[in-house]
């Protein structure tokens, strides 16, 4: 003799027996979890970014020793022209970080500019 199919477990509910035939034939998400990981554009973001920052370092080195170049010229030849911009590309190698270089053009071509202006007329 055959017994009918049962309609439910014995001492389950009927709505969490029919949650959890709703869960097992939902199976696509699984496929995203298994997919690789899609690259993320941060990291070259920063390498770039670095880059710039090394090329910016190296322009204001390049600028603290042309002002510096001009501060000295200035001190032998045309001591205002070239007092003054050994004071401006100093300044602008200062705000791109080369401190150092900048502030030596700056001081070197100020003390031309005043002996330019106050001290060789005299002579």
């Amino acid at each position: 003799m055959l017994l009918p199919a049962p309609t439910g477990t014995p001492g389950v509910s009927s709505t969490a027996a029919s949650q959890s035939a709703v869960h097992n034939d939902n199976r696509e998400e699984t496929a995203a979890e298994l997919a690789a990981p899609v690259p993320i554009r941060q990291n070259r973001m920063e390498e770039r970014y670095d880059q710039r920052e090394m090329d910016r370092d190296t322009a204001g080195g390049m600028l603290g020793f042309a002002g510096l170049a001009l501060a000295i010229l200035s001190l032998f030849i045309m001591p205002v022209i070239l007092g003054a911009a050994g004071i401006i590309v100093g300044f602008l190698a200062m705000r791109r970080g080369a401190t150092k270089s900048g502030g030596w053009a700056i001081g070197i071509g100020a003390i031309s500019l005043i002996i330019g202006i106050f001290i060789t007329p005299f002579f």
